[in-house]
């Protein structure tokens, strides 16, 4: 009788698809409808999203389909691909197209408030678990995958990278799925908040500037070069191209795969004491080589492969990723997050503070401040709406900005996550 009823109890909650392959036919459909009415004239959906990011949408659809046990989040073998195949080559195709030389030539103020927002993250993180935790205790102390602290590392690499990098402190610090879900729907809520203070912000920048004494002739010089550069390298990709593209991102992957099936093992023999700074993790060292990889090729002539779509086909890598990430979601943890809210809006704040102070000493223009703070929260998908928000020509250098946090983020993360974790 009890075997009855155990078998009942399966067969309930058994998911409805269980072909990975149907599975990832819905979130490629699902990706495609949010992307496509995301960019539509329809006055509905402008409205829509303008108060739902995109991104949120593309975590959200799939977790649904989790959530009613139409799949099976944890059977599924969609994400541990996506993870290790296509998360690598995302991030070479992010940060193939980083121009060290050009982001120098923006100015050293620019270059200032970018690392002042990624300092700004990094200690942040650990105050604001140390501030909330006083509150509330029992945030301190949790062990497993499930402990506040490793959730809060995928924050911080979403906030000074991006996705892709948000994704990679998941699995290099063994964030759990609860948590995990609990801080990707605080990392899109108060991260677009802030954005928003910001185009708020922009629409003020004469004012303040003149206020604060700022030299903004830069600018000026800086529509004229993000003109130049996009005018002599942007054109229509043609098939050779899309595959040149193709066996750059994966065959680092490869790569990369390599590498950390050599040096993991070393590590584990040789150093067993630095298991504590992830240096015993394969995907750490793979995450590491395939960031490293895209930046030696940005100084070669791989990086003109941004011309002709690079860092879109790593974004579209990354959304598929993205969309995965989303069928281990269970968005009834929505519901028990409102602590982790409190530590997110004094992570903001703590950042915000110190962008707005360093600005001030060193006569920063808002431009400068505002874009270089939405490369770090926002990534490539939104520091342009703030740089746009300036001026249209400007958009790129959102993007330029960004990529550099892309190169950075998995690093910067870290160091914030080992922090972290002595907190926590």
């Amino acid at each position: 009788m009890l075997k009855e009823t155990v078998d009942q109890a399966v067969i309930a909650h058994a998911p409805l698809i269980t072909n990975d392959a149907t599975i990832l036919g819905f979130l490629a459909i699902m990706l495609g409808a949010i992307f496509y009415t995301s960019h539509s004239k329809i006055p509905f959906w402008q409205k829509f999203y303008s108060i739902v990011p995109a991104v949120l949408v593309c975590y959200f659809l799939p977790s649904l389909l989790n959530t009613f046990d139409v799949i099976d989040g944890e059977e599924s073998q969609l994400y541990y691909v996506a993870s290790r195949y296509l998360l690598p080559a995302c991030l070479v195709l992010l940060t193939i197209s980083v121009d060290l030389k050009a982001i120098a030539k923006l100015g050293h103020k620019a270059i200032i408030m970018f690392f002042t927002g990624t300092v700004g993250i990094v200690i942040g993180g650990p105050i604001a678990l140390l501030v909330i935790s006083s509150i509330y205790p029992e945030l301190l102390g949790i062990e497993g995958p499930e402990a506040v602290w490793r959730g809060m590392t995928t924050v911080a690499g979403s906030w000074i990278g991006g996705s892709a990098n948000q994704a990679a402190m998941k699995e290099i610090y063994g964030a759990g799925d609860q948590i995990f879900s609990a801080m990707v729907t605080v990392d899109v809520i108060v991260a677009n908040l802030w954005m928003a203070v910001l185009l708020i912000m922009a629409a003020k920048a004469k004012q303040i500037d003149a206020k604060t004494g700022a030299d903004t002739s830069a600018i000026v010089e800086l529509k004229e070069k993000v003109e130049h550069f996009n005018a002599k390298h942007g054109r229509i990709a043609e098939l050779s191209d899309l595959m040149v593209i193709l066996a750059v991102g994966l065959g680092v992957t490869g790569f990369a795969h390599l590498f950390s099936d050599f040096i993991t093992p070393y590590f584990i023999t040789n150093f067993p004491e630095t298991a504590r700074f992830s240096f015993h993790s394969k995907f750490f060292w793979m995450i590491i080589f395939a960031t490293a990889a895209g930046i030696i090729l940005s100084f070669t002539r791989a990086r003109k492969l941004e011309g002709v779509g690079a860092s879109k086909i790593g974004s579209a890598f990354l959304y598929i990723l993205i969309a995965t990430i989303g069928t281990k979601m269970d968005v009834r943890m929505i519901l028990d997050a409102p602590v982790y809210f409190a530590i997110g809006i004094v992570w903001m704040l703590i950042h915000a503070s110190l962008m707005l102070i360093v600005a001030k000493l060193i006569k920063a223009p808002v431009f400068y401040m505002a874009v270089a703070s939405q490369a770090n929260v926002g990534g490539a998908a939104s520091a342009p709406v703030v740089a746009s928000a300036f001026h249209p020509s400007l958009a790129p250098v959102g993007v330029l900005l960004a990529v550099l946090g892309y190169t950075v983020g998995t690093y910067m993360a870290w160091l914030c996550g080992q922090i972290l974790q002595a907190i926590g």
